[in-house]
């Protein structure tokens, strides 16, 4: 995918393999991350304004959130490099998925133990940065407006990200930020239209994206994880 595109931004996200769930989420959100095309959503009253944030993204769980290539590097060393870190990383493995609220938008989140989980986000977050060019002033500015705590700052300077490391919580976004009297009906309508979820959830795959000149995110390659 995107063999000839320029990239504005890179990332390291799971996408769920080809099936029911992911071509749930393709269609949700009106956009395949995975195949880097669009998609006809349902016809539901509202949804395109709920998920026009998400939507660029794709369906998907952040491993190591977007940036931009450090000066020196290139596309294919960071490839090279992912590549790399997919092979000396095992797999993880917790709950199945279920719908909650985080905060003001909805998501599917693992239940159970999800320590394996954040091990394999911290590992993409610290062997990758080496791949990421500094945050500029305004990028620092946009994310200081959040509120965040003396912990978050710590890792806004560190990682380039407030929610990473002990802060990381793993999640596939559904929505974007929603009213709070829309919360419990937008909470029904995603379990109504849900496939069946397996009763465990397994990251064994990794996926760099590249965000695309339109501002959309897509697969570059996908890896499986065999450390």
């Amino acid at each position: 995918m995107g063999e000839f595109m320029s990239y504005t931004r890179f990332a390291v996200y799971y996408l769920p393999p080809r099936g029911a769930l992911a071509d749930f989420g393709a269609e949700w959100l009106g956009w395949d991350a995975r195949r880097g095309q669009a998609v006809a959503q349902p016809d539901l009253p509202g949804l395109g304004d709920i998920t026009v944030t998400a939507a660029k993204y794709g369906f998907h769980g952040t491993l190591k959130p977007p940036f931009r290539l450090a000066p020196g590097c290139s596309r294919a060393d960071l490839e090279q490099a992912t590549a790399r870190l997919a092979d000396s990383t095992a797999p993880a493995s917790s709950g199945g998925l279920v719908v909650a609220p985080l905060g003001r938008f909805m998501a599917l989140v693992p239940q159970g133990d999800t320590a394996g989980i954040a091990r394999v986000a911290a590992t993409c977050v610290a062997q990758l940065d080496a791949f990421r060019a500094p945050l500029e002033d305004d990028e620092m500015a946009r994310r200081r407006k959040a509120g965040l705590s003396p912990a978050q700052e710590a890792l806004l300077v560190r990682w380039g990200y407030p929610y990473v490391m002990e802060a990381f919580r793993f999640h596939l976004t559904l929505t974007g930020r929603l009213p709070r009297t829309q919360i419990d009906m937008w909470s029904e309508v995603i379990a109504s239209r849900l496939p069946p979820l397996p009763d465990a959830f397994v990251l064994d795959r990794i996926a760099l994206m590249g965000e695309r000149p339109d501002g959309r995110f897509e697969m570059i390659h996908a890896f499986a994880l065999s450390g």
